[in-house]
């Protein structure tokens, strides 16, 4: 595996949303879907709001690869599922995106987007 650059992490955590597609079984990348992404130190994060049986999500179970692109950057990644930061992807969910209305921001730290959190690693 290798990391992202700082140049990438700035991009990316500058960046309000991302494109994410999964792979399907047979490689192709499904049609991309457009969520937030937070930063964690060298990490990049992003969450279901919807939970675990979201399209999205699921299909990011199938290969665990994918495409993201954000800020500029055009990025072959991988999908590791995560839960040993969550309060800090809370954290940094509630201070990227504190000026939109709490009914958007709060449910990215519901007990159901918490579970469906994924660290996006450059492959």
């Amino acid at each position: 595996m290798t990391a992202w650059t700082a140049d990438e992490l700035d991009r990316i955590e500058g960046a309000d949303e991302l494109q994410l597609a999964s792979m399907r079984d047979d490689g192709t990348l499904r049609r991309p879907v457009t969520i937030w992404v937070v930063r964690h130190g060298d990490d990049l994060y992003v969450r279901s709001v919807n939970g675990r049986e979201s399209n999205w999500f699921r299909g990011t179970r199938d290969r665990h690869e994918g495409h993201v692109e954000a800020g500029g950057v055009d990025k072959e990644v991988l999908f590791v599922e995560t839960n040993e930061v969550n309060d800090e992807i809370d954290a940094a969910y509630r201070a990227k995106y504190q000026r939109y209305p709490a009914e958007y921001v709060d449910p990215m730290a519901r007990p159901e987007a918490r579970a469906a959190t994924i660290r996006l690693v450059p492959r």
